[in-house]
């Protein structure tokens, strides 16, 4: 009688095993794929809830948080994005380079960004302080914000900038632009979970032996068997040897594995999601280091960032001075972007 014995995938992700005895067929199967994120609920849009005194994002900032490093073209267009902001920022005595970063990092993920102005006992301002988004909560009133990092765990904040994606459902806080990309971002992880699984299922050797001569000894399959067992983990690829005296045609039959592997969809998958996370994007491909399948290439990486910075990144420059106007004075201020000048 077989005995089903499971595995828990989070402990080395060992596979789903049927383990029975000698004579009796051994199968294996893939064990279940751990994505970053892969539930529903954030994209179940719903009102801004009524907390007591602040409202509750639309959405999981959480699932954000975690989407963002799901694929590697939604992680690396943001990085881009925030990079060439970050290095065209002109630092201030109340904004330091490393702060702005934060700040667009939070706006770029999180469709917020939350900027507290740190005072004196006179009421003169130090520093310009980042509060991260993702913890952040608007007042019920909208003119005061709550610092929540925990459900336990509660802050009023001071003054705030906050400068948001604007939504067309709710003006309570913003919402990223790419969320119509999350769910093909959520593909190419689960794609890229299958192909692992694929490879650490532990069938190095390859093929499937397949018998059903009634000639063997069954000493004979007790050999096989064991050198099957052995060509797994390390030391594998190694070479079998089956004699099969007065055997019958097709009595021993070997199906390789990559037969199977070949009908999946692993590399068009991979292709389609990454043109639809680049097109919510806009963010040209060969600013982000992907090799062109194609012989003609990707065209001039400097003409494509001269339109990459003219369409997207003066357009969050803009976004960003608002904050001048909030403290009266020319805080954030931005010199130019020397790929794209060098294509002018």
């Amino acid at each position: 009688m077989a005995k089903r014995r499971r595995f828990n995938s989070n402990q080395g992700g060992h596979p789903e095993a049927l383990v029975s005895r000698a004579d009796n067929v051994q199968a294996f199967t893939f064990g279940d794929p751990t994505p970053v994120l892969d539930r529903r609920e954030i994209l179940d849009y719903a009102e801004c809830l009524n907390a007591g005194r602040w409202y509750e994002p639309p959405i999981s900032w959480e699932g954000l948080a975690r989407s963002w490093r799901a694929s590697v073209h939604h992680n690396s267009a943001i990085a881009v994005k925030r990079n060439v902001l970050t290095s065209t920022f002109r630092p201030h005595k109340l904004l330091s380079r490393s702060a702005f970063q934060q700040l667009a990092q939070d706006y770029l993920v999180f469709g917020n960004l939350y900027c507290e102005k740190a005072v004196n006992r006179l009421g003169g301002v130090l520093a310009l302080d980042p509060a991260p988004a993702k913890f952040v909560r608007r007042g019920t009133d909208l003119s005061r914000y709550w610092w929540v990092p925990s459900w336990n765990q509660e802050r009023e904040l001071g003054e705030v900038f906050h400068l948001l994606e604007h939504d067309i459902n709710q003006e309570v806080y913003g919402l990223p632009e790419y969320l119509a990309a999350l769910n093909s971002a959520w593909l190419n992880e689960s794609a890229t979970l299958f192909r692992r699984k694929y490879y650490l299922n532990g069938s190095h050797a390859g093929f499937i032996l397949y018998m059903t001569d009634a000639a063997q000894n069954p000493d004979d399959v007790d050999a096989m068997r064991k050198a099957l067992k052995d060509s797994k983990g390390p030391g594998n690829f190694r070479n079998l040897f089956m004699y099969a005296p007065n055997g019958k045609k097709d009595g021993i039959q070997i199906i390789p594995i990559s037969e199977v592997a070949a009908k999946d969809e692993f590399f068009n998958i991979k292709n389609v999601t990454r043109d639809d996370v680049l097109a919510a994007h806009r963010v040209p491909p060969q600013l982000m280091g992907i090799i062109p399948s194609n012989t003609g290439g990707f065209g001039d990486a400097g003409k494509a960032a001269r339109v990459f910075y003219e369409n997207e990144i003066l357009p969050l420059q803009a976004r960003f001075q608002e904050l001048n106007d909030w403290i009266d004075e020319e805080v954030v201020t931005f010199g130019p972007y020397a790929l794209a000048d060098a294509a002018a």
